[in-house]
């Protein structure tokens, strides 16, 4: 008996040595294949870095100009410009000389609030009249600046295949006096395989279109190549919406600017739709950075990343599309001023164009009283009381620091001096500020558009003029409008509008 339980208790000892054997066995494999996973996932993600980095072109930041508008911390502007270059295969989807210089056929500022809840889009018609500053050219010397002429030229100074990105960002700064923190351009070829990679985009035409509206030196009519009403579109049909001009509304492209806005608010509406899911994400990544060329900034895939997943957050109805204020000039646009440095001012307050202050990211569109100052208005004539200046003549224009004393006094501020500079050749008008005074230069700035602010060791304010500001008329020298022009509001797109909406002029 003793013996048949000896026997018994080695042979349960033995099955559970083999239990323990088996657990650890099948713990090890779970352990092993856990690992496994990680390692290709860890891989894969960086397979796709690797790619989508493998896809980004830059250009030089060297000719970006060293003359530039302060850094804001209220929200961020991208410009983005739509290049119709006939390089790396883009000739046979745009048509024209594959030799041909880079041009630029469509650009908007895109400015993201700091709330990460509300964006704007501020197209800038191509031929529209502006003055373009110095540039840097291939061989390394600056262009002459250039006064009243059409604003896509400025892609083409140095009469490169690739264009110039970076006088195209200079002339926006100068433009609009708000800083272009990055700068993408967008060519035909990947514009078409960005729409194949979500699946098409739903436009709408106001009515048929044929061959000869798209191009014009048709003698016939040609086939209809879309019929009037909502459809889908991807690739070259996608590329051929966006760039019918002709036989639609007075045939502008005024006109042309209002269906790319439909086009692109569409686009937004698709992505949206499909969720941030990365089997729809990665073909889109993937057509997006090898159609795109960026500024250093924006070099790498996790910068673009980081940059797209900062705006996810932002609503499609509270993401607007508007135009420049403009009128004809001839056969040319010009810009509209007040109105036009009104929706500037309200961008660089961080101000939507229904008047919400949407400069901080908890705000939720109320903003911050302490922290951001109110833009002046109609309503609050005295926004300088309680801000001491000193104005100076850095001209030789006789009277000019008097002038801005006179339109300083009338909003509030108090002018303590008004002499004239002991340089008088200055350019540019400058704010310079003492430690600690930057907000309250920052409402001298609002009553004279396009300064220059410039912090120094010394106490006080000081305003150095320029003949910039010797050459505005008497009447515009005062402080841009806080409250925008109801039309510019009306006129807005949101990205949630119906596709068939507003969709050509005249």
């Amino acid at each position: 008996m003793t013996g048949s339980r000896q026997a018994s208790r080695h042979r349960a000892r033995a099955a559970a040595e083999r239990s323990r054997r088996r657990k650890r066995s099948r713990t090890r494999t779970v352990l092993t294949v856990a690992v496994s996973l990680l390692v290709l996932v860890t891989a894969g993600a960086g397979w796709v870095y690797m790619r989508l980095n493998g896809n980004i072109s830059t250009f030089s930041s060297d000719g970006v100009s060293g003359d530039r508008p302060p850094a804001s911390t209220k929200g961020s502007n991208v410009l983005v410009i739509g290049s119709d270059g006939r390089t790396g295969g883009n000739s046979d989807l745009g048509g024209g000389d594959k030799d041909d210089i880079g041009r630029s056929d469509t650009a908007f500022l895109l400015h993201t609030y700091a709330d990460q809840k509300h964006a704007i889009a501020v197209s800038i018609p191509r031929d529209t009249l502006v003055d373009i500053p110095p540039c840097k050219l291939p061989d390394g010397t600056w262009s002459r600046p250039q006064t009243d002429v059409m604003f896509n030229a400025a892609y083409s100074v140095g009469g490169t295949a690739k264009g110039n990105p970076a006088c195209t960002q200079n002339t926006v700064e100068k433009l609009t006096g708000l800083r272009v923190d990055h700068t993408v351009v967008v060519d035909f070829k990947g514009f078409a395989t960005m729409t194949e990679a979500v699946g098409g985009v739903e436009v709408c035409l106001p009515q048929d279109v044929y061959q000869r509206d798209l191009n014009p030196n048709r003698l016939t009519r040609g086939k209809r190549i879309f019929a009037k009403g909502p459809q889908t579109v991807s690739g070259q049909r996608a590329l051929d919406y966006v760039r019918i001009r002709h036989g639609i509304g007075d045939g502008s492209d005024i006109g042309r600017i209002k269906r790319q806005q439909a086009f692109v608010a569409s686009l937004l509406k698709q992505i949206k739709s499909d969720g941030l899911t990365p089997t729809k994400l990665l073909p889109l990544a993937d057509a997006a950075t090898r159609s795109m060329t960026v500024d250093p900034g924006l070099g790498s895939a996790d910068k673009l990343v980081s940059f797209a997943m900062s705006m996810k957050d932002i609503d499609l109805h509270n993401t607007k599309f508007v135009t420049v204020p403009w009128k004809y000039q001839g056969a040319r646009v010009a810009i509209v001023h007040p109105d036009a440095d009104a929706l500037w001012a309200s961008l660089r307050a961080d101000r939507t164009i229904d008047g919400q202050d949407a400069g901080r990211k908890d705000s939720g569109g109320k903003g911050d009283a302490e922290t951001t100052a109110p833009s002046p208005g109609a309503d609050e004539p005295d926004y300088g009381t309680g801000v001491s200046v000193a104005v100076y003549n850095g001209t030789t224009v006789t009277g000019l620091a008097a002038r801005a004393a006179h339109m300083l006094e009338e909003h509030g501020f108090t002018v303590t001096d008004t002499t004239t500079a002991s340089v008088r050749t200055q350019v540019k008008t400058v704010i310079e500020y003492g430690p600690g005074q930057k907000d309250q230069a920052g409402k001298v700035a609002r009553a004279l558009p396009g300064a220059e602010l410039t912090p120094v060791a010394t106490t006080g304010i000081a305003v150095v003029l320029g003949t910039t500001y010797a050459t505005e008329p008497e009447a515009t020298a005062s402080a841009p409008p806080s409250v925008l022009p109801s039309q510019v509001a009306e006129d807005a797109r949101s990205a949630d509008d119906n596709p068939c909406s507003n969709l050509s002029y005249g």
